[in-house]
């Protein structure tokens, strides 16, 4: 597959890297000539430096053979300016935007997305994206991660054990043994920084961050196992009024057990216009680092600070103040991946990676097969597919026990029809069920290739 990726920032380079690792012919385009060399440099791309929705510069980068163009650059009007261009003057036949402005993103003005109008086939918004995900955050608050999967029926938590964790020092065959009936399995073990799959017969130590693969009836059950018990959120404050801050203080409101949410924001201007577009919040203006002002948002009696600002340090600081204060759970954006290994030593419970979340969405439309969902697991490390399994599928008819799985996937789950199910040996896949599989980076190629022999990009 030919690719082209306008924008060779943290989204595009790590788009860029996931594909051409693939082994598939990716161009990366970007004004910065630093940008472009860096990618050049440390992947197997080819780079052009010029202005994205240029056509002379799109046509040096390929464009009239392209199969794909993916616009990520930091402007969301070059980013739609580029796949009309890309549509009208080489008829790309898929065409990608990271739009960020929520009046492109109004429901109201859907039809505007349509070939005959603004030819762009899948728009992808980040702020939506991360907005999502902290409210999973919000409703697992003892999990480090969270994604759902099977349209909700399923869940991946990203769980830390501590030292009082019952299930220590025990083989994970022998717990399947003794929670026979839980609908869960250990996909991903993190251990001294080296993720890995785990085998059977492994155990799991004290510090491990483990991924758990769960049906969502028995969400509650698996935390109870593994050491965490289940918190119930009535009290947040958000620290931050931009569009993330304000879409999870909008789905707050939304919810029916009424959460009681307060928002800080640093500028005047968007703390009145965040006021303005919520109905129950209560909105201050200041700065989320100032003592004072978190005690008037009763900090030390919320359930849960998120912060959400667009600086990580600010977000990371206001974090561990909220937390001296008083408030018993913390949750942090975080865009740089170096800074993720403080948390812990910072005693931030979660975080959110916006990079992560837009790349797993974007990885969604571009992948072989019928892929239904993609989730991106630390530094691009690992990845949790979900697809439905093809008829030209070499896992379509076969037990899960006859299948020869690479060293590094994991089926988390399997779903036939609406019912999920735990993936056991004895456990036959048929054409037409979904499945989910946690897969290491390196296998992903594997994956893709058991998911569909005859691969159709479109």
């Amino acid at each position: 597959m030919k690719v082209i990726i306008c924008g060779a920032g943290q989204v595009g380079w790590q788009i860029a890297r996931h594909l051409s690792g693939e082994r598939n012919d990716v161009t990366v385009v970007d004004m910065s000539a630093d940008l472009v060399r860096r990618a050049t440099e440390t992947l197997d791309v080819q780079g052009i430096t010029g202005f994205a929705s240029y056509p002379d510069v799109l046509d040096r980068a390929g464009a009239r053979d392209a199969d794909m163009i993916i616009a990520a650059t930091h402007s969301d009007e070059v980013n739609m300016v580029t796949c009309q261009v890309a549509h009208s003057v080489f008829d790309v036949p898929r065409k990608i935007a990271r739009l960020r402005a929520q009046n492109y993103l109004d429901a109201l003005y859907s039809d505007l997305y349509r070939r005959d109008h603004l030819p762009i086939d899948v728009v992808i918004s980040p702020e939506k994206e991360v907005a999502e995900a902290a409210m999973q955050r919000l409703a697992a608050p003892t999990t480090f991660d969270t994604e759902s999967f099977f349209d909700g029926r399923a869940q991946l938590l990203g769980i830390v054990l501590a030292e009082d964790c019952p299930v220590l020092n025990t083989p994970l065959r022998q717990l399947n043994e003794l929670f026979s009936t839980l609908r869960a399995i250990v996909v991903g073990v993190r251990r001294q920084g080296r993720l890995f799959t785990p085998e059977p017969g492994d155990q799991l130590f004290a510090e491990d961050q483990i991924y758990v693969f769960t049906h969502i009836d028995d969400v509650g059950r698996t935390l109870d196992i593994f050491g965490k018990a289940a918190k119930k959120q009535e009290r947040v404050v958000i620290i931050g009024g931009g569009n993330v801050g304000l879409a999870v203080a909008k789905a707050l409101e939304a919810r029916t057990d009424r959460i009681r949410a307060k928002v800080i924001e640093k500028s005047r201007a968007r703390a009145e216009f965040a006021a303005d577009n919520l109905e129950r919040t209560i909105v201050l203006n200041g700065d989320g680092m100032d003592i004072d002002l978190l005690m008037e948002a009763a900090i030390d009696r919320a359930d849960a600070v998120l912060a959400v600002t667009d600086d990580d340090k600010t977000n990371m600081l206001v974090s561990v103040r909220a937390k001296s204060a008083g408030c018993p759970m913390a949750i942090a954006l975080v865009n740089d991946p170096t800074l993720v290994p403080l948390m812990a030593e910072l005693d931030i419970d979660a975080y959110i990676n916006p990079r992560a979340t837009t790349v797993s969405s974007i990885l969604r439309h571009i992948r072989h097969g019928r892929v239904r969902a993609i989730y991106s697991i630390g530094d691009a490390e690992a990845e949790v597919i979900e697809a439905q399994v093809l008829g030209t599928s070499p896992l379509a008819g076969r037990l899960i026990r006859d299948i020869e799985f690479p060293e590094g996937v994991l089926v988390g789950a399997v779903m036939k029809g609406d019912k999920v199910m735990k993936p056991t040996g004895d456990l036959r896949i048929d054409e037409g069920d979904a499945i989910a599989m946690f897969a290491m980076a390196k296998d992903v190629p594997e994956v893709e290739r058991l998911l569909q022999v005859s691969i159709d990009f479109f």
